[in-house]
């Protein structure tokens, strides 16, 4: 068939309708979209399939593509306005079903009590301190000092002798650090630092103006002692021993005064100590030498008895003696024996030199018999003492070792009084100042920007807490 045939009802069919593919509605579009054309292969002149496309090139004029294009272009943009105009309906959709928006923010009566608040609690005190301390509160200077309690060690040689007695004349110097760290501290300080510089004159001058930093002028000793501990600050090192010590006042002279007040007064403390312990050491020692000179006299005077009452010297010499006699007695009765047996072997039985040779064998005997019987008799008629001699020489020996110790213990008593006159002489501890009173050239205090800067954030933090405690009770309510 061709384009200027005739249909079987006779009816001429135009070529562009005869000829133009019919669109197809896909399968795959969705209710409401617009449907997509499909085009269907034509047949060619020659019998082949050919797309749309090539069969339009080949048999359709030029204008009527333009026209054929132009109303595919149409279409694609109806699809595209359809599809746009259903996306703006699902999203008015989605916004009637979402949650309204906040309308804009009103301040309301809470919203100004709120910043009234805040001005009263915050700002105003704020304010307030930044008046104080720019225009009431007076400049400050400091001095500052340094010290240490330094002990001499004792290089004397009869330390040797005497072990731990030396020990009395001193003690560590930390210990006298912390002595003098309370001391600085206490009431006694300050009553004289008060006697050398009228502390009450001097710190209650500016008052009531500066009423934060100055003191009442009728103040009594502890509201001193409590304000004491504001103007000075000690700093103390209890492993070196160093302590510093730092003075505030209302000019720098009066602030180098009062340190340099508590280093003479610290001074005289430790010289306090020095001598309360040489006393102590001298009194140690002086008593410890009037016990060995008692003992002593002690001692000599029971020797002195025993030799009065046993008329012995010395027990070992006179015993030493009577041996000598016993020796001399047993020499003789061994000559006299030997006389004997020579004069009984040349002489008849009845030679009257027998008879006297054993009468002297005889005298010599019974004298040795009585020196032996003076050894342990307690008869005087013999020759003895009255007592017997073990007992003798065991009371002397006890009476003389009790004078030998008494005699060391003398002696140590009087090496340890002269240690302690030594160590009387020379200072043991002093104070080492190693950072002299200064004398400050401006003012370091009050801590202005400090004080204003902590005054704001404590004040902010307390108004922060209440304001949420107030909407906690608010919200709950």
């Amino acid at each position: 068939m061709t384009a200027t045939g005739a249909n079987k009802t006779g009816n001429a069919v135009k070529p562009a309708e005869a000829d133009t593919p019919k669109p197809v509605q896909s399968a795959a579009s969705a209710p409401g979209q617009p449907a997509v054309q499909a085009v269907q292969p034509v047949a060619s002149p020659s019998g082949s399939l050919a797309t749309p496309a090539a069969a339009q090139n080949e048999e359709w004029p030029v204008e009527k593509q333009l026209l054929h294009l132009r109303k595919r272009v149409k279409e694609a943009e109806a699809s595209l306005a359809f599809s746009n105009q259903q996306r703006i309906n699902a999203e008015e959709k989605l916004h009637q079903q979402s949650f309204s928006l906040a309308g804009p923010a009103r301040m309301h009566r809470r919203h100004w009590g709120l910043i009234a608040s805040f001005v009263a609690l915050v700002l105003l005190p704020v304010a307030a301190v930044v008046f104080y301390l720019v225009v009431l509160a007076q400049d400050q200077f400091q001095s500052t000092t340094g010290f240490t309690v330094r002990s001499q060690e004792s290089t004397s040689a009869a330390s040797d002798l005497l072990g731990g007695l030396a020990s009395f004349t001193g003690s560590s110097a930390a210990s006298d650090s912390d002595i003098l760290f309370e001391f600085i501290q206490s009431q006694e300080m300050i009553q004289a630092v008060d006697s050398q510089i009228d502390l009450r004159a001097h710190y209650s001058q500016h008052w009531p103006s500066d009423w934060a930093f100055a003191i009442w002028p009728d103040a009594t000793q502890e509201e001193m002692s409590w304000y004491w501990h504001r103007i000075i600050g000690i700093s103390f090192d209890s492993s070196s021993g160093l302590i510093e010590v730092r003075a505030q006042a209302f000019d720098p002279e009066t602030a180098q005064a009062i340190t340099a007040a508590i280093v003479r007064e610290s001074q005289i403390r430790i010289n306090a100590l020095n001598e309360q312990a040489r006393s102590d050491a001298i009194g140690y020692a002086q008593a410890d030498l009037d016990e060995a000179v008692e003992e002593l006299k002690a001692a000599r005077q029971a020797l002195t008895q025993f030799r009065t009452r046993t008329r012995i010297v010395d027990p070992k010499a006179d015993i030493q003696g009577r041996m000598g006699v016993m020796n001399n007695l047993q020499q003789q009765l061994a000559t006299s024996l030997i006389e004997f047996d020579l004069l009984r072997g040349t002489v008849a039985a009845g030679d009257p030199r027998l008879k006297q040779a054993q009468q002297l064998i005889d005298v010599i005997r019974e004298r040795i018999d009585i020196e032996r019987q003076t050894f342990t008799s307690t008869n005087t008629d013999t020759g003895a003492v009255g007592e017997d001699y073990p007992s003798l020489i065991s009371e002397f020996e006890r009476l003389t070792v009790d004078r030998e110790y008494t005699e060391e213990a003398y002696r140590a008593a009087l090496t340890g009084l002269a240690l302690a006159r030594d160590e009387a002489i020379r200072q043991s501890r002093y104070l080492a100042t190693y950072i002299k009173p200064t004398l400050a050239q401006e003012a370091e205090y009050p801590k202005r920007f400090l004080l204003v800067g902590l005054a704001a954030l404590f004040l902010l933090l307390i108004w922060s807490i209440l304001s949420l405690i107030y909407y906690s009770i608010r919200d709950r309510s």
